[in-house]
């Protein structure tokens, strides 16, 4: 049965600490993104009616939110690696509340900038400490739906935060009226549930069991400088992590130019605060949308490819919304593009969990975040300039009449710019070159990768999968004798080679003799040994009633040959499901160990470990992509682990689908 979106979203969030840090911060987002919106709306009014002092009034309040990452930044996430990471969020919303519920107290506009400066110097540490820690909550194939909901307690409370500041533009002076409260500005009721969200956080993160930061356990003590240098090496060696900062900085130019003009625009759209309000609820409700549905309905896309495509699209999107001149229309563009920002979003996120190590993760995450926030500044200062250049224009031409205002022509700019990004992203990053998107697409529409076995049988199929170097017949053996020193019927097998068949063709397929294989003719060869395989052993054991334990199955075909030769991965899997008629296997352990680490423990080469290392990280990589995309099946490990804990691990899981299958 296919996941779903509400099974995966349990599945994480039965999770207890990570549930907690769940339920904190999508409070402290709430209060968070009211408090924006208010101070945006506050600074327009305190323009007056010159359009270009109004340009400039919003950026300021987004340039003093951004401006302390462009030097506390890189800083922040070394901290959050070499310190108590549940110790550094505590401390930072318990100062973050202070500050806040100071600004209403002092009344200052010089204050108000001054706090902001602050809390926002503080959230530089916050960030990149529970970014950090989310990896060390969840097990590894949970990673991308903890992504998801995280994401979604950040962003999916913007449309409820733009709902309640609506109803408060609507109805603030009726309730004025009847409840003294209301009298004063909606900011300082704003700036009060933020001041008590994030005194809530500190609360519920104190009563969570978090790890503690993984450079402060490995015992090695580098100085701050070095960390910092560490962290920049590891971004620029990374081709990967390089395209994916490039992709998030071009949709960040984009989110610069939408976020510091929309005030503006919706103005010039003849819209008021409850209009803007709208607008910013339809951006935030189509992020979370694709923040919450797009891993699911592109399930079949590489994570690298969807990526550069999700931002060209948002690209596109914003290219369109600067052309419109109608309100209901924009609100409708705009979510598209949310949600088309969403599938990036998540995706990118993920991509860095999986991509960096625990002791790294805290320092790259923040200088992501700090490049990021750099974007956003310079965007958020320089978008207003060009608005304010262009200014309000008017053309009649006879009876008909033409306007265009700084602020559309600046989301067109923007609009163009971050498309290219998403296609330069995109050619950068393309782990399938060669092979069309539309080829992609076309295959997904049609369902390619979403069969599922139809086969009943009465027995357990348990495969091992991962890359050369990974320890597979080890913990192979392992299960086997725990199992049936458990009483149970255990069949060992493996592909190719299984039978006497796929012996003769697993020595045509590894052997260096044969030379090379024609990528497809070897995809072949594979799959008539599995056919052989599925029929003549694997399926009377299960229907016998035996554990059938198999060393690689389908997914190895995959992963070499879609992956590894480049060859298209939803064929490969269309090859294979006929060849077994769907047998899908019940449980499928991912031993999974970096390319560079298994390739040094190959000792004899056959003539697939003798591929050179680029192959290997393409394999692992399809392998994870693989994973993420059916987290019910797979069963991750990190095979880097001690043989005796990788066993625990596996013994476990194969024991609860026992029972489970016994009820």
């Amino acid at each position: 049965m296919e996941p779903t979106l509400q099974g995966d979203i349990r599945g994480v969030l039965a999770i207890k600490p990570f549930r907690k840090l769940w339920q904190s911060m999508a409070f402290s987002s709430l209060g968070d993104w009211l408090g924006l919106l208010a101070t945006t709306a506050l600074a327009q009014q305190l323009a007056g009616g010159d359009y270009a002092k109004a340009n400039f009034a919003i950026a300021g309040v987004f340039i003093f939110r951004l401006l302390p990452s462009v030097i506390l930044g890189p800083l922040a996430g070394v901290i959050a690696d070499r310190f108590d990471r549940k110790r550094t969020m505590i401390v930072c919303d318990i100062l973050r509340g202070v500050i806040f519920a100071t600004i209403p107290i002092v009344g200052s506009l010089l204050w108000l900038y001054i706090a902001t400066i602050l809390i926002e110097s503080i959230t530089l540490f916050w960030s990149p400490a529970k970014e950090a820690s989310v990896p060390n909550l969840v097990p590894r194939h949970h990673l991308e739906s903890a992504n998801q909901v995280s994401l979604l307690a950040g962003y999916g409370t913007a449309p409820i935060a733009a709902l309640l500041f609506t109803f408060l533009a609507v109805f603030n002076s009726a309730l004025a009226s009847g409840i003294s409260f209301f009298k004063s500005n909606p900011v300082d009721m704003a700036l009060y549930i933020n001041a008590l969200s994030f005194i809530y956080s500190a609360v519920v993160i104190f009563s969570i069991e978090l790890p503690r930061g993984s450079a402060e356990n490995s015992g090695a003590q580098v100085g701050i400088l070095r960390s910092l240098w560490d962290g920049w090496k590891f971004v620029g060696k990374s081709k990967s992590i390089r395209g994916l900062v490039l992709g998030m900085l071009g949709a960040f130019i984009a989110a610069g130019a939408v976020i510091g003009l929309a005030r503006t625009f919706v103005g010039d759209l003849g819209g008021g605060e409850a209009a803007y309000g709208v607008l910013f609820g339809a951006v935030f409700t189509g992020l979370a949308l694709g923040i919450a549905f797009g891993p699911k309905i592109f399930a079949q896309f590489s994570r690298k490819r969807l990526f550069g495509a999700s931002l060209a699209m948002s690209g596109i999107m914003l290219s369109i919304l600067a052309l419109i001149s109608n309100l209901v229309l924009a609100i409708f563009i705009v979510t598209i593009l949310g949600f088309f920002a969403g599938i990036g979003w998540v995706s990118g996120f993920t991509m860095l969990g999986l991509e960096v190590e625990d002791a790294k993760r805290g320092r790259t995450f923040a200088f992501v975040q700090s490049l990021i926030r750099i974007t956003l500044v310079l965007v958020l200062a320089i978008a207003p300039v060009i608005a304010a250049a262009i200014g309000e224009h008017t053309y009649r031409f006879r009876e008909n009449v033409l306007e265009y205002n700084g602020a559309s022509v600046t989301l067109l700019i923007a609009g163009i710019i971050a498309t290219l990004v998403g296609v330069i992203s995109f050619r950068h990053m393309d782990d399938r070159k060669g092979i069309s998107i539309f080829s992609d697409i076309s295959a997904a529409l049609r369902g390619e990768l979403g069969v599922r076995n139809t086969f009943a049988a009465s027995g357990l199929f348990i495969v091992f999968e991962g890359g050369e170097g990974a320890g597979k017949s080890t913990q192979v053996e392992k299960l086997r004798q725990a199992l049936e020193q458990a009483g149970e019927k255990v069949i060992v097998t493996r592909e190719p080679g299984g039978t006497a068949l796929g012996k003769k063709l697993r020595e045509i397929l590894l052997s260096n003799e044969t030379g090379v294989i024609a990528p497809r003719s070897e995809a072949l060869l594979y799959a008539a040994d599995r056919a052989h395989h599925v029929e003549s052993l694997v399926k009377p054991a299960l229907m016998d009633g035996s554990i059938v334990i198999s060393d690689r199955y389908m997914d190895s075909s995959i992963a070499y040959q879609g992956g590894g030769r480049v060859l298209a991965p939803q064929e490969i899997a269309r090859i294979s499901r006929w060849a077994t008629n769907n047998l899908t296997p019940s449980l499928t352990i991912l031993l999974d160990v970096p390319a560079e680490t298994a390739f040094a423990r190959f000792t004899d080469r056959d003539r697939l470990e003798s591929e050179p290392l680029v192959f290997h990280e393409r394999v692992r990589t399809t392998f994870l992509e693989l994973a993420a995309f059916s987290p019910e099946r797979y069963l991750v490990i990190d095979a880097t682990e001690s043989i005796e804990r990788i066993a625990e691990q596996v013994l476990a899981r194969v024991q609860s689908l026992l029972a489970s299958r016994r009820k």
